[in-house]
């Protein structure tokens, strides 16, 4: 796991005290420890993981709270496909140093393998929290951080992530971007309308940002003309995106304009199954009087996401 510099510094440390060097004057016990786990890198080096995880046990013998041998133990493991003993070790080594990164790294790794995505984040979020300590003026680090806590839905984390990036960089449109849809999903819409006009101002050709604040605007029925240009120029900038063809659709059938509103939603839906498209085209299909179409699309956006209580009252309503 360490790399061949710190391997050096290892092995000339040893080297010191067989040349009586006294600024490193370890006991018996930790000379043994450290010896096994010379040879375990050695054998590791030269392919024999079977010898080396032999090594790395028999220093972990003498030393227990060693991270280091746990890591490369855990590593040597998981050569041998050995999953269920690697994940134990790294346990221990998160444990033993809370603020490690590499414990819970591989462990988001291991669990990401075996399926456990849930796992795989806690896991990788206590890594980017221990390297925003180590790293504490490194943006990157606090962009994954914040991008993990939507993708788990942690709204709030992700705006206290998403603020202090903004303190750290306020001329970072897609910093004011992610802002902007957080406030929308936490029904701030003044905050978010305001974070996505300071992401256009820094960057006005963001196709993301020009859509998402003008299909906010169609939602709400304001600035229709001003969301129609919008959403326009997002087309420009990315013709063949479903979400932008959706949202001029959207837009077409809040101004009246039904057969415009038809196609250019059908050739979103025939582009991305998405539960709002079909939605959308439900709702189209119902403005025409046309309930057998408005059944079938609604059906297949309940399919996509059966927890939308307004399309199955859409659908009860029709049946009835």
């Amino acid at each position: 796991m360490f790399n061949k510099p710190f391997r050096v510094f290892l092995v000339a440390s040893i080297a010191m005290l067989a040349l009586g060097g006294e600024t490193l004057a370890l006991d018996k016990k930790a000379a043994s420890s450290i010896s096994h786990y010379i040879m375990g890198v050695f054998y590791d080096d030269l392919g024999k993981v079977d010898k080396a995880i032999e090594e790395y046990e028999k220093a972990l013998k003498v030393d227990n709270e060693a991270v280091t041998i746990r890591l490369n133990l855990a590593a040597s493991l998981i050569k041998k496909n050995n999953l269920a003993k690697a994940t134990e070790e790294l346990k221990i080594a998160s444990k033993l140093d809370p603020e490690a990164i590499e414990p819970h790294a591989i462990l988001a790794l291991l669990y990401s393998a075996q399926n456990n995505f849930e796992m795989a984040a806690t896991e990788y979020e206590s890594a980017l929290k221990s390297a925003s300590k180590l790293n504490p003026k490194n943006i990157e680090i606090y962009k994954t951080l914040g991008a993990l806590y939507l993708k788990q839905n942690k709204v709030k984390e992700a705006e206290a992530t998403y603020r202090l990036i903004s303190n750290l960089t306020p001329n970072d449109p897609e910093v004011h971007f992610y802002l902007g849809s957080i406030y929308s999903e936490l029904k701030n819409e003044p905050l978010s309308e305001e974070e996505f006009k300071k992401a256009l101002a820094l960057r006005p050709e963001y196709p993301e940002a020009l859509n998402f604040l003008g299909y906010s605007y169609v939602e709400k029925n304001k600035n229709l003309a001003q969301a129609e240009r919008m959403i326009k120029k997002a087309l420009k900038l990315d013709s063949d995106n479903p979400a932008y063809i959706d949202s001029l659709g959207w837009l077409y059938f809040k101004r009246g304009r039904l057969k415009e509103a038809k196609d250019n939603i059908q050739r979103a839906a025939s582009l991305m199954d998405d539960p709002v498209i079909y939605d959308h085209l439900g709702d189209i299909f119902s403005k025409m009087k046309d309930a057998s179409n408005a059944k079938v699309n609604w059906e297949k956006s309940l399919k996509l996401d059966p927890r939308q209580e307004s399309v199955k009252k859409k659908i009860e309503a029709l049946e009835k």
